[in-house]
C-alpha cells in the first residue's frame, strides 16, 4: 500500500488491492455521483481502515482520560468520541466517499454523528459497569469500547453510504 497524505484530512493516493480495478472518482463537487464511482467493497475497505485509525484515536484518548486524567468513564468516552469522530469524518468524507463537501452533506453528517454519539456513549455507559465487575477495568474498557464502537460503526456506514453519500 502506498501512502500519500495530502492537505486537510484527505488521503489521496492511498490505495487498496480492491480498488485497483475501480473506475476513477468523478470530479470534485459531484458528491452523489462520486460515491458510486468506487465499489461497495472499496468503500467498505476504506471505511474499515479509516475506522481503525479513528478507533485508535478514540480508544487512546478514552484510556488517557480515565487512567491518567481521572475522568469518569462516561465523560472520558464522550470526549474521546468527539476526537475519534472528527478523525473519521475528515478521512471518510474525502477518501471513502469521495465527497467534495457541501453544507447539506455536513449537516446530515452532524445529525448522524449526534445520533451515533448517543448510541455509542449510551451503549458504553450501560455495559461498562457490569463488564468492569466481571473483567476488571482494563477488560471492561476494551470489550465495552469494541461493542459500542461496532454498533455505532455499523449504523454509521449504512446511513452514510445509503443516505448521505448515495447516488441521487
Amino acid at each position: 500500500m502506498v501512502v500519500n497524505l495530502v492537505a486537510c484530512g484527505t488521503m489521496e493516493g492511498v490505495t487498496t488491492p480492491a480498488e485497483r480495478n475501480d473506475p476513477p472518482a468523478s470530479s470534485p463537487g459531484q458528491d452523489a455521483q462520486a460515491s458510486t464511482a468506487l465499489t461497495l467493497r472499496t468503500q467498505l475497505v476504506r471505511f474499515i481502515l479509516a475506522g481503525g485509525v479513528s478507533a485508535l484515536v478514540d480508544y487512546s484518548l478514552m484510556v488517557v482520560g480515565m487512567n491518567l486524567l481521572g475522568l469518569g468513564y462516561s465523560p472520558a468516552k464522550a470526549i474521546s468520541w468527539v476526537f475519534g469522530t472528527l478523525t473519521a469524518y475528515l478521512i471518510n468524507s474525502r477518501w471513502t466517499f469521495q465527497s467534495a463537501g457541501s453544507k447539506k452533506t455536513l449537516g446530515a453528517v452532524v445529525v448522524l454523528y449526534l445520533l451515533t454519539f448517543a448510541l455509542q456513549v449510551g451503549t458504553f455507559t450501560v455495559i461498562y459497569p457490569p463488564l468492569a465487575a466481571w473483567l476488571g477495568v482494563t477488560g471492561a474498557q476494551l470489550v465495552g469500547f469494541v461493542i459500542a464502537q461496532g454498533i455505532a460503526t455499523t449504523v454509521n456506514f449504512i446511513v452514510q453510504r445509503g443516505l448521505i453519500f448515495r447516488a441521487r
